[in-house]
């Protein structure tokens, strides 16, 4: 059984109504800024590299139920679905190598925030592969709130590959959960660009 901090039962109903309300409107108000540029990033992942535009994998939930993630495809068509810190360099295209250090490639997530899969803020959604991760999550029982489009993780600088360290904040952000921390995480997010990442040495 996971731990039932006292933490998660304090953040209440209310707190929940108004999480999901932010989630609901600014998902669908984002969506709507961002269909253009949605469009023309599509357009472009395809004009520069084959395979589909978007990128659908299956991730863990909240209450550990699988869903479909979506993202703009930023690796070959092919890849292994592997963690992002598991994958080759030279499977990111140049294109996607961009995607990914400004974040735009998780736009497509505001979907999965509309229907009520993800948050904007709260634990990035693991793969069902990452056992140790999972374990360390379901022990701090953090996979009693929804995953995010960014996390407290994410913009310290610690990523899947620390799972011990990535649960740790995760269990940290639920001890905190606010509106207020909430949107000090997305500032950070805005602010602060993806890492960058080494460019192929050539393209498969």
């Amino acid at each position: 059984m996971p731990e039932k901090t006292a933490h998660v039962m304090a953040y209440g109903l209310p707190q929940n109504i108004m999480k999901r309300t932010v989630d609901l409107v600014a998902s669908a108000f984002g969506l709507l800024l961002a269909s253009p540029v949605l469009l023309v990033l599509a357009l472009a992942i395809r004009s520069t590299s084959e395979g589909p535009a978007l990128f659908r994998q299956v991730r863990v939930g909240r209450d550990e139920k699988p869903f479909v993630c979506l993202k703009l495809r930023t690796m070959y068509a092919g890849t292994p679905s592997v963690p992002t810190h598991d994958a080759p360099a030279a499977a990111a295209t140049r294109l996607g190598l961009i995607l990914r250090r400004w974040k735009l490639d998780e736009l497509p997530q505001l979907w999965n925030v509309l229907v009520g899969e993800m948050s904007l803020v709260g634990p990035r959604p693991c793969l069902p592969n990452q056992h140790e991760l999972i374990a360390e999550r379901r022990r701090r029982g953090v996979f009693s709130i929804r995953p995010g489009v960014t996390g407290l993780a994410q913009v310290s600088g610690v990523d899947m590959s620390d799972p011990a360290g990535c649960a740790a904040l995760d269990a940290r952000y639920m001890a905190g959960m606010g509106l207020l921390p909430d949107m000090a995480i997305l500032f950070r997010t805005f602010v602060r660009p993806g890492r960058a990442v080494a460019p192929p040495q050539q393209e498969p």
